[in-house]
């Protein structure tokens, strides 16, 4: 660590203060404090769009040494509000690296901390929960003031922000070889990859704003409707949760992932609420309660559907069951009806940056199109 280095503080709104050095951009940030497990993937995490307003603690030490690349970019711009490593990599050693981890945040205008005990405040999140933070470097502020700048600060709780993420218009990703399926995927801060999870099955994913209508939708006349992953309070998505309402009155084929399945759980009439601090990163256990096999999946997600685990459930579309739940805490991660063609799972099935258990679910919505192309002819 280099003398050139100057100061730079991690502040918690309960007080709690880590002293580090600063890293890429210099100044002030605010977000939420949520940690990831993961000791690798951290461009797929920087670039997902539901870490939008979110400061990442990774808690592995040693960050950086695989650098950043085009490829794995899952959005247009590293989203992330903050990010904070213990040891960033003094050099990238990949083939595919293109440009150092340092030089992107710096070029996306991310302010970092470095030297700081990662595992440490992975630790206090996981006995205090995730709460507000900021990130002050070369400052002439005191603890009391950043403390007061931090609880100042916007809560997740309460967040609306698809609009932030969410494409201004829409496109299309086509089908790879021959074209089975259209399917009509609701941008609220979709992943690159998981078009392309589904372009592979021959499907023509229609990316749409997170504002349309479902004039909109039929217009195209899809076989199907994918819900995406986002940012911020399910509780805040009133447009979005009526407009799954009338999908599932159209009784088109739906599948819904992350914040997709939070608001699915709002349409079938459950309430969602904020958990501790969240399932984020790789490598989170869940049961298929349908197999019973263990799957290892990617999360990011700091609120739950509050559904009924045992048995079925009655809602206006009929009944459904939960279909998956986490190991580590008995969150509810899945959810599917028996008389209406729609799915939803709280986590990630593209899986970038990995583990791929969960890669089958595209397939299982490729048989909920097919079968309700059958009933339909």
């Amino acid at each position: 660590m280099g003398e050139h280095l100057s100061k730079a503080f991690l502040v918690l709104d309960d007080g709690t203060i880590f002293e580090g050095e600063s890293w890429a951009c210099e100044g002030e940030t605010f977000g939420e404090a949520v940690f990831s497990t993961g000791m690798t993937g951290y461009q797929e995490t920087l670039t997902d769009p539901s870490y939008h307003k979110q400061v990442v603690v990774m808690t592995a030490p040693h960050i950086g040494n695989t650098g950043m690349n085009t490829t794995d970019e899952e959005s247009r711009k590293i989203w992330v509000s903050g990010f904070v490593v213990r040891n960033p990599s003094p050099v990238v050693s990949n083939w595919r690296a293109e440009r150092t981890l340092e030089d992107d945040l710096i070029s996306n205008g991310v302010v970092g901390i470095r030297g700081v005990d990662t595992r440490a405040i992975t630790r206090h999140l996981r006995d205090l929960g995730a709460m507000r933070v900021g990130i002050f470097s070369n400052t002439q502020l005191t603890r009391e003031e950043m403390v007061f700048k931090v609880r100042k600060s916007p809560s997740m709780a309460g967040a609306f922000l698809s609009d932030d993420v969410s494409t201004d218009a829409s496109y299309v990703v086509p089908a790879i070889g021959e074209k089975k399926f259209t399917v009509v995927a609701l941008d609220m801060g979709i992943k690159g990859a998981t078009p392309r999870s589904m372009s592979q099955r021959g499907i023509e994913v229609h990316v749409f704003p997170s504002r349309s209508t479902l004039e909109d939708i039929l217009a195209l006349k899809p076989d199907g409707v994918f819900l995406s992953n986002g940012p911020g309070d399910p509780a805040t998505m009133t447009e979005m949760i009526s407009l799954v309402r009338e999908i599932l009155s159209a009784r088109i084929p739906l599948f819904g992932i992350c914040f997709g399945h939070q608001i699915m759980g709002r349409a079938l009439g459950f309430d969602t609420y904020k958990l501790p601090f969240g399932h984020r990163g790789i490598n989170q256990p869940v049961k298929n309660l349908i197999s019973s096999r263990i799957e290892i999946t990617a999360h990011n997600h700091g609120f739950a559907v509050a559904a009924p685990i045992e048995g079925n459930f009655n809602t206006i579309y009929g009944a459904g069951f939960v279909s998956h739940i986490c190991l580590n805490d008995g969150v509810v991660e899945g959810l599917e009806l028996l008389e209406t063609p729609a799915f939803s799972v709280q986590y990630h099935p593209e899986a970038a940056a990995g583990p791929h258990d969960a890669s089958y679910l595209f397939d299982k919505f490729v048989t909920l199109m097919k079968d309700a192309k059958v009933a339909n002819a």
